[in-house]
Formats: C-alpha cells, structure tokens, sequence
C-alpha cells in the first residue's frame, strides 16, 4: 500500500516536460508585472488573460511539435534551416531577454526571502545565484527536472493568497469574460507587459530543450502537445489569482506598487498576514523554478549557436566547459544588474517591456520552422493550429508598435 509521500512522489515522476516550461513562465517577472498591473488598472486588463490563455497553448503546443517531431532544439532549427545571421540573431535577442530577467527574478526571489526572513533583499541576491548554478552544474538533466516538478506544487500557495484577498467575485467574473479597456499609457503598457511577459521566448525555446534531451517517440506526440497545454493552462490559473489578488488589495486602495517588498507587505494590513506569507513563499518558488531555466536555456542557445557540445545531462569536460562557463556567466552577470540599485520591480517590469519588444521575431522564426515541410514533413503546422499562431505573432507584434508609439508621442 502507498505512503501519502509515494504517492506525491508518483505523481510528479509522471509529469511531463511540458507542465514544467508553461510553469516555467510564471516567473517573478510576471508575478511583478501582473502586481503593477492590479494595482494600477485594478481588474481592468482580466478579461486580458482569457484572450492570451489560447495564444499561449498553440505556442507552447507548437513548439512541442517542432521539439518533438525534430528531435532538436528551436535554436538547431533556425541555424541548419535559416542558416548563421538568423541564429546570431536569435541568440542576441534570447541572451539579451534571459539576462534582463534573471537579474529581475534573482531581485524578486531575493525580494521573497527578505519578506520571510528578514534583512535587505540584497543579501540573498548572491546565494541564489549560487545555489542556481550549483544544480545546474552538479545536477543532471533528469534531477534538474525532479527538482523543477517538485517546486511547482508550491505555487499553491498564489491560490491560497488570493481567496485571503477577499476579493468581489461578481466584479471579479464580469471584468474576466467582458472586455474593457482605457487609451492611456498605464493601460497600453500594461497590456504589453502582460503580453511581454507570458509570450516569452524562454519557455518555447525550453520546451523544444527539453523535448531534445527527453528523445521522445513520434508516436507520442499527441501525449507530448496535451502536457504542454496543461502546463499553459496551469499558469494562467495561477496568473490569474495573482492579478486578482493584487487588484483586490492594492489596486482597490488606490496603491501603486514601487517595491516588491510592497507589493506583498501591503498584504498584510489588507488581506492580512498569512496572505503576506503565501505570496512571497509563491514569489520565492517562481525564482527557484525560472533562474535554472533561463540560465540552462541561455547556456543551450549560446553554444549551440556554434556548434559547440553542451548539456545538463553531461558532466564538465573540455568539450562542455563552454556550456557551464555560460551558465555561470549569465547568473553572474544577472547578480551584477541586480546590484546596480535599479528597485526590484521597477526592473521586473522593465524586464517585460523588453520581452515584449524582443518576441516577435522569435515567434515569426518558430511558426516558420513548424510550417516549413523540410523541417517538419507531414508533421508541419497547418489548420486552425497555425492560423493560431500567426494571430499570436501578429497581436504581440502590434502591442510592441502601439507601445513603441506612446513613447514616442505620449
């Protein structure tokens, strides 16, 4: 008979690589991003999620196509099909967002742990890093992802911190499934980080990593796209109780989030100081989930870019040193923007505004790829699938013009 805990650890050996990407994007990037959301626009831009929910599934089920189908990584497609300037391209676009956001997630993981045990956020800046490149390099791929699925049931606790927000479910619901919307420059730019910060080339580009570590069958393909779609529809539910959960608190006091401290202290004199705790354990989680992420992902992109061997599955060697190198390198060089002074969510938020700017071209190189009958043989994207993902690449690529646009002539 099983033990409660044979039975957790059951569950989680059963979870596919997909659940861990779509979670994946729910880093401490977003969780700021949707906090200065709720708090400036309250439940304005809800009804936002439901529109992204569908963008998101046909691009994560797409890249697990390509991944899958290709035996390869997104990155290995575009250089042998497009050939080197597109992979250059490609791999300053992806380096460039990935060591914005870890810095940003090392200051809003940093951030959590200064809530649940005290002293300036900056102190745990250097030991997450640290811990991050540790299992990276010490771990292999198969205990990489154990670790990963186990920290994903932490994210329980955004759930838990929502319903303790007591917010107005009428309101709530009306906002999530009727549309409305404001011409103002905190509305269009939140809009584009929300976009940013969901549609971001780290959790496709991963997804297809991992679909090449895992070498699955062909035959499974139709298993490989379902647990993509449900580790999307996983994440939006969870960005969904954090946007209501700082719309409910902040947003209806008329409070605008400066600080990732702020952003879970004002809990407590709101909802009260077990929803304080739940929120910064989630924002805690989503750091120990991304920072591995990005930096494995930004370490694959780089080195495969040059046809150079690297992967968490194989120990350091002087054919993979270059690999680890760049994992390091781009932890390191994250701790370095962190420590600049920019405040934790201000650079969160930024950190979405430069994915958002940053994903267009990588999607339109992803659809390509997943249409191209060289690449894809009889497996290639047609249908509703494609046409899918050609109104995500074209709705993202507008949200950066009209972004772009208020800057310039507000």
């Amino acid at each position: 008979m099983c033990t409660p805990l044979q039975r957790l650890r059951n569950l989680v050996s059963n979870l596919g690589p997909g659940l861990v990407a779509g979670a994946s994007d729910n880093d401490p990037t977003s969780v700021a991003t949707l906090s200065v959301i709720g708090s400036a626009t309250a439940y304005g831009l809800l009804w936002l999620l439901v529109l992204i929910l569908p963008m998101l599934l046909s691009i994560q089920v797409i890249s697990s196509r390509v991944g899958l189908v290709t035996g390869r990584s997104l990155q290995r497609v575009i250089l042998t099909r497009f050939g080197r300037f597109w992979a250059m391209v490609s791999l300053l676009f992806v380096v460039a967002v990935d060591v914005v956001t870890i810095a940003a997630d090392l200051e809003g993981g940093a951030a959590a742990l200064s809530i649940l045990l005290g002293r300036s956020w900056q102190t745990y800046v250097l030991p997450l890093a640290v811990l991050s490149a540790v299992l990276l390099v010490l771990g292999r791929y198969r205990g990489v992802q154990r670790y990963l699925r186990f920290v994903l049931f932490v994210f329980v606790a955004y759930i838990g911190a929502g319903l303790l927000a007591h917010p107005d479910w009428g309101e709530v619901l009306r906002s999530t499934f009727v549309p409305s919307f404001e011409l103002t420059a905190e509305y269009v730019a939140g809009a584009l980080a929300l976009l940013g910060t969901t549609l971001t080339s780290y959790v496709y580009f991963w997804e297809t990593i991992e679909e090449e570590e895992e070498r699955f069958p062909r035959l499974r393909l139709r298993a490989v796209q379902t647990d993509a779609a449900i580790g999307i529809v996983f994440t939006t539910i969870i960005f969904w109780f954090i946007l209501v959960t700082s719309a409910s608190t902040v947003g209806k006091a008329g409070v605008r989030v400066q600080t990732a401290q702020e952003a879970a202290q004002t809990l407590a004199p709101l909802a009260g100081i077990y929803a304080e705790g739940l929120f910064a354990l989630g924002l805690l989680a989503s750091s120990l989930l991304a920072l591995p992420v990005l930096a494995a992902t930004t370490a694959y992109v780089s080195v495969q870019s040059f046809n150079r061997r690297g992967s968490i599955e194989e120990p350091i060697s002087p054919e993979t040193k270059w690999f680890y190198l760049v994992i390091v390198l781009s932890l390191a060089t994250g701790a370095g923007v962190s420590y600049l002074g920019i405040q934790p969510i201000q650079l969160l938020f930024l950190a979405s505004i430069v994915r958002g700017l940053g994903t267009p071209l990588l999607l339109i190189l992803l659809l390509k790829a997943a249409a191209d009958e060289l690449v894809m043989g009889e497996y290639r994207v047609r249908g509703l699938l494609g046409i899918a993902g050609w109104f995500t690449a074209v709705v993202v690529s507008l949200a950066a013009v009209v972004y772009i646009a208020f800057q310039l002539w507000p």
